[in-house]
């Protein structure tokens, strides 16, 4: 892969957005005075006007921290490393970076036998369950913006958190297109398993206690020439998976006579994109570790706030660099934050590391995948901060743990 422009582009040049895993590549910063937040150019979407305004073109005015206390940034990542050489089992959460952030991390968990687990681990994760145990039908922005005619929004209205969405399917730039959002008859659950007999022809549509909606609508998805069922990983329920494997049901049958496919829509904060490193890295998705046993991928025992909560590791490593938030969590544990140099602490900043880094795609280059898993979209700076990136400081923290380590030995 060819590195990416370290250079910060001129003012008011087109941009891909890294704060929605959309990935929206036809707008522009304005980047204005030196203290003065960035703007939005070309759009209205307010998950990038409000994203844009955490920064303001200065250089990083976040120092490291150790206990609270400013200090320089070798003094931060001597003792991270010593936190990190001494835990029987850390945790890498957050996860918010891009392609080198993530390379750089597995690296470090190797060294340490982390357990990884992003800050939408359990969303994320009922995609992954999904995938894992019966497979699935999916599609990406641009066969949806050619191809399709009927599109099912099966978690509510998508826009709430893709403003862009609609736009990136040219939905009001196409004719015979069709957008519906799922009729809910009792719980989610309920309503899939029931679309999903109306389409397979288990029930019928006939049938006095079938809802209308429910009827036309799977009338409508057996007409349609290129059916697409979006659905959102964030809003689904406990045992999530169980919805998404009757969405790939629903797809199934249609694509026994027409065309269909489905579409998620997550993983924003790099935490997509940490999950196709680590999977091309190891062969494993997230949730994964490679300790003593070799290569271990526990979905449930691994999820991040259940480790936490019963006290199974002794050390978290927390990334976010796209923001402020999220945060890390109350953790009774030594903490090490690589984050957005105006993320708000913990009061308790006893055996706190903070080390503020980069932002991919708004003061320093990088790479994400984009939400339909298809394109690795190139991010290039539009100011200078002079911030390290969090691929450099995790370089430098195995280095750290590296040389601790022999030193034990020797």
């Amino acid at each position: 892969m060819n590195e990416p422009d370290n250079a910060a582009q001129p003012p008011n040049t087109p941009w891909t957005c890294p704060f929605c895993p959309l990935l929206c590549d036809t707008f522009g910063v304005d980047v204005g005075p030196p203290g003065t937040p960035l703007k939005l150019l070309g759009s209205d979407c307010p998950r990038a006007r409000s994203a844009l305004a955490n920064f303001d073109a200065t250089a990083g005015a976040g120092r490291p921290q150790v206990d609270g206390q400013d200090c320089h940034l070798d003094t931060a990542l001597s003792t991270a490393a010593s936190l990190l050489a001494a835990s029987r089992q850390p945790l890498f959460g957050g996860l918010g970076t891009d392609v080198a952030g993530a390379r750089a991390l597995y690296a470090l968990a190797c060294e340490t036998d982390a357990i990884c687990d992003p800050a939408q681990g359990a969303a994320m994760m009922h995609g992954l369950r999904a995938l894992q145990d019966r497979g699935g039908f999916s599609t990406t922005l641009a066969e949806v913006r050619m191809r399709a005619d009927l599109i099912v929004c099966m978690t509510e209205e998508p826009t709430v958190h893709y403003p862009e969405l609609f736009r990136r399917f040219g939905v009001e730039e196409r004719e015979g297109v069709a957008v519906e959002t799922l009729p809910l008859h009792g719980d989610l659950f309920d309503t899939v398993a029931l679309l999903a007999a109306l389409v397979a022809g288990r029930v019928s549509k006939d049938d006095a206690r079938v809802p209308a909606g429910l009827a036309a609508l799977s009338a409508r998805l057996q007409a349609a020439r290129y059916a697409v069922l979006v659905y959102e990983s964030g809003r689904l329920p406990e045992q999530g998976a169980l919805i998404i494997e009757a969405i790939q049901r629903i797809v199934g049958t249609l694509n026994r006579s027409t065309r269909a496919a489905s579409l998620p829509l997550g993983g924003g904060d790099g935490a997509s994109t940490v999950n196709q490193v680590f999977a091309w890295l190891s062969g494993l998705p997230l949730r994964s570790r490679a300790g003593p046993l070799g290569l271990e991928h526990e979905p449930l025992c691994f999820d991040a706030g259940r480790l936490l909560a019963d006290g199974a590791v002794d050390t978290l490593l927390w990334v976010s660099s796209y923001g402020p938030e999220p945060a890390p969590p109350a953790a009774g544990v030594p903490r090490i934050v690589l984050g957005h140099p105006g993320m708000q602490l913990p009061p308790d900043a006893h055996e706190l590391v903070f080390i503020p880094v980069s932002t991919p795609g708004i003061s320093s280059a990088g790479h994400l995948f984009r939400t339909d898993g298809s394109v690795l979209l190139p991010l290039r700076p539009v100011y200078e901060d002079g911030l390290p990136s969090v691929g450099e400081v995790v370089r430098r923290l195995t280095q750290a743990v590296q040389a601790l380590k022999r030193g034990r030995v020797q």
